[in-house]
This record gives C-alpha cells, structure tokens and sequence, in this order.
C-alpha cells in the first residue's frame, strides 16, 4: 500500500496582504509535500486562509467593507501569493466555509460532551493583535502604565461571558505526550519552551467572545463566538471532512497529519491547545509541529510603518520563482531566524544557481551536442574498463543523494539537504574542470565520451532531486537531459538513460541578474 503523508502550513490570518514570511512558509511546505510525491507518497497537502475574529472584524471596518467581502478579497489574494509561488497544494481551506463551520460545531459538541466545556465568566489581560489572553506573570509593565505581552502587544483588561475548555486538566497527559513522542514538537528550542509553559500550570482556556461578532457562532448559544483558535486549528481536521470519520469519506485516512508546520509564534497553541482539544474529542493528534523562524529585512523587523515589507510577487516578477524559492530555504537554516537582503539574494542566483549549476549544466550538454551530434553516450559501468576512480567517486556520490536528502527533509532540515546537493555541484564542477572534456575530443574521445555520460547521469540525480525545490527550472533542465517527464521520481534515478537518445540543444536556464546602474 502507498504510504500517505499529510503537510499542512498555517491558515494565514486575513488582516493584512502577504509577505515574504508567509511565502517562506508556504514554499517550505511545498518543498516536503513535493519531496514526498516524488518518492512515491500519496501526499495530502493544505493551506489555506483564517478569517474570522476581532482584528479582522476591526480591519474589515477601517476598509468600509463588509467583513465577507473583505475576506473574500483577501483570502483571494493569499491564494494568488500560493499560485506565483508555485505551491501545490490540494486544498485552500477558508474558515468562513460551510464546512468549516459545519466542523467545528462538530468538534465542540464533542469536547461539550465529554464534559470539557463549561460556562463561566472571564477576567483577564487580553492581547488584540496576538488574539490571546495572558497571565499577570507574563506581562510586562511599561513606564506610561500600559501592560505588553512577552510579544511586545498591548494588553487590555477585559471581563465577558465565556465558555471555558478545561485546558487545567490536561497538564499531565501533555507533560506524559511529549515525553513518550520526542519528536512532537521541533525543533528542540521550542520542544523545550513549550514543555517549560506546560510545566509552570494550564489555567482552563477561555474559548468564546461575546464583544464580537464575526465569529463561528456556538452550538445552542449565538450569542457567543468561539474563540479565534477553537475556531482555526479545526481546519486542519475540516479539510479532511470532519465529522464524517467513516469509511465512505476518502479524506479521512490522511489524518493524522505528519507535519503542521508554523511560525514559532503560534507553535504553543499547536502543540498545547490543540491536541488537548483532539485528545477531548477522542482524535488522534498530529505527528509533528514543526516551528520556523522569522525573517528581518537587512537587519530590522519587517513593519509596514517603516515600510520594510517584502511583497513576495515583487520578489517573483524580478528574479523568478524559483531563485526566490532556492533562496528563501538556502540562506538560514530552517527553524532559526534569517536576514533579507537583495544582495544576498542575487549573490545566491549568481554564483550558486546561474554559476555553480546553471554553467555546470551549459558547459555538460553544450560539449555532446557540439561533439557527440546531441547524442547520449552509453554508460560508463556498460564499457568496460572505462570506469575511472574519478568517475566512480562522483557517480557514488550522487547516488547517495537521494538516501541523505530524504532523512534530512524527514527532519525539516532543508538547508541542510540543499548543502547535500551543492557538495555534489562543486565535486561535478572539479571534476570537469579536471577532466577537461573538451581537450578530450582531440587525444582520446572515448574519454570524452564517458566523461560526458558521468556528467549527464550526474546532473540528471541533481535536476531530479531539486526538482521539489524549483520545479519548473529542474523540469527544464530535465527536460534538456532527455528525461522523460514520466521517469522523474526518485525511484526512476535506477534505470539509466538509454545510450543513443538525440538531446534537445542547450539552453540557459538560470540568467545572471545585472543590477540596473544609478542614474
């Protein structure tokens, strides 16, 4: 039986445009998802957009619109942000969905009945952009009296109704959770944090508003909202098509998901909140929450008031998808906090994608179609005695690939797998170098030959395993190689290319980019 792998990215919050950190995440997603097709898995892949509570509402007012026209406008722009990037999802959930409410009326009554929801009333410092209460122990007093969360957001003292989850009563299975699965929670910087606030005592969850209205309302009592979480993390199960749980529901056997990857913002309401909930409805939880970093932009906090913003389109319609991709998961690594610089991303296209690989490939297909006539020549392990210890070195080499690349994705390193992959760029290049194909053609063209053929196999385990990484440019270097587009997988790298086969002529596929000259 195939093996399923379920990814999710958050569900954006609709009260504001894209950026790049929600195209980092999108595109992170998207490199596993891709990963997982090409070695084989039935993947299930979400994203989506979340579109109800206060801050919405609020913004939706200060725009003069509707909060559904709003939302549906900015919903939309999310997904064309998800289709420039090239993201291959399966499903764009939006909360504001029948389903969705459907769902989560669904999940409420579950946990109502298992008896870990009651009603009472609140008191307590609630942070409006962070959309969560805070304790007095967290908060931190500021000389103009005014109280900020440890994310830096103001706080207000709000009393109202509200429907409480006995969050208190899950401390020790969490605490029992995390200890009998390790890898819940990554990486280990924010398994620790969340272990830490478990530790320190779960106060009962406030789980419904009554100031506002833009909300999922609560089964059997309107006049409340649920809380924005109680509200957003079911969509992971909507997709799915919850409540329907039974066999005739072909969605369903992707949960639990493998993967919810987010911001390390929001990491403790996935890794606390939600499998409390699960565990209340009798759900199975997810696999693994997985936290990213955060970007600055050449050293400071992206802020639309300083006008820092990285509108990742912009990003796309100058330098391509896929640079911008490669980028994005090149430059830090994942899970650790990373700078945005426009000279750092051209460094990366220049020397690494037009340079390193781009020239690689150019130099490689250039010299068969100039001195084999564009044909394949046939593989050095079927001629004997051509083998060289250089050739065996790389081919070994690249063969290995695809195994490291495919235990690092497993753990979100993804700088690391692309490291993987460029210690074979620079070896293919060395050897080139080394080798000198060209020199070849007039004191031993069988040499020629076979240098050539380690290069193409080379080069066609490097198209095949970035391919998650930048499709479209990997599709056109493979394309170029002469694989054909129904032996892309991983699995497909053991049958070779067949000798004799008449390649496409050469063309460039990454262009260096040449800044524009002052004035």
């Amino acid at each position: 039986m195939t093996q399923r792998y379920t990814i999710t990215t958050p569900i954006y919050y609709v009260n504001g445009s894209p950026h790049v950190g929600h195209a980092y995440t999108s595109i992170a997603a998207d490199v596993m998802a891709r990963w997982n097709r090409l070695d084989g898995h039935d993947v299930f892949f979400l994203t989506g957009t979340d579109e109800h509570g206060q801050k919405v509402e609020q913004a939706a007012i200060a725009a003069g619109l509707p909060p559904q026209l709003f939302v549906d406008q900015v919903s939309a722009d999310f997904r064309a942000m998800a289709d420039a990037l090239d993201i291959s999802y399966d499903d764009f959930i939006r909360t504001t969905e029948p389903r969705h409410l459907e769902a989560c009326a669904a999940l409420w009554r579950r946990m109502r009945a298992s008896g870990q929801i009651y009603l009472g009333a609140y008191e307590g410092w609630y942070a409006l952009r962070d959309e969560s209460f805070y304790g007095e122990d967290e908060l931190t007093l500021q000389p103009d009296g005014s109280r900020t969360a440890p994310s830096g957001a103001l706080v207000e003292l709000v009393r109202e109704p509200s429907y409480f989850f006995r969050l208190s009563a899950w401390q020790d299975r969490l605490l029992a959770y995390y200890d009998a699965n390790p890898d819940f929670i990554g990486p280990t910087a924010r398994r620790n944090e969340v272990i830490s606030f478990v530790r320190q005592g779960l106060r009962d969850l406030s789980i419904s508003r009554t100031s506002f209205t833009w909300g999922v309302p609560v089964p059997d009592d309107p006049a409340h909202v649920m809380y924005v979480w109680c509200d957003a993390l079911v969509n992971y199960i909507t997709a799915l098509g919850y409540p329907d749980t039974g066999p005739g529901n072909a969605r369903w056997p992707y949960w639990p998901a493998d993967l919810h990857l987010v911001g390390k913002e929001i990491v403790r309401f996935h890794a606390v909140f939600w499998p409390a909930f699960l565990m209340a409805a009798g759900l199975e939880l997810p696999r693994r929450v997985y936290s990213h970093g955060w970007w600055t932009i050449d050293g400071e906090k992206m802020s639309k008031s300083v006008g820092n913003v990285v509108e990742p389109r912009a990003l796309v319609a100058e330098f391509g998808v896929d640079p911008v991709r490669y980028f994005l998961l090149r430059e830090v690594p994942f899970g650790s906090d990373g700078d945005f610089s426009r000279r750092a991303l051209i460094g990366r296209l220049n020397i690494e994608l037009a340079n390193d690989l781009g020239n690689l490939a150019q130099r490689t297909l250039s010299l068969v179609a100039r001195n084999l006539d564009g044909r394949l020549p046939e593989p050095v392990l079927q001629k004997r005695g051509t083998l060289q210890d250089a050739d065996a070195a790389l081919l070994e080499q690249a063969a290995a690939l695809p195994g490291l690349m495919r235990e690092q994705i497993r753990r979100q390193a993804l700088h690391e797998a692309l490291e993987e992959v460029w210690r074979v760029v620079r070896a293919s290049n060395g050897y080139i170098d080394r080798q000198a194909p060209w020199a070849l053609k007039r004191t031993d063209p069988p040499r020629m030959a076979a240098v050539l053929r380690v290069l193409v196999d080379t080069l066609r385990t490097l198209a095949t395993v970035l391919q998650p990484f930048m499709p479209s440019s990997m599709a056109a270097m493979l394309d170029q190689l002469g694989v054909p587009a129904g032996a892309r997988r991983l699995a497909d790298l053991s049958t070779g290319l067949p000798a004799g086969s008449l390649l496409p002529q050469p063309v460039g596929i990454f262009p260096r980019h040449v800044e524009p000259a002052d004035g």
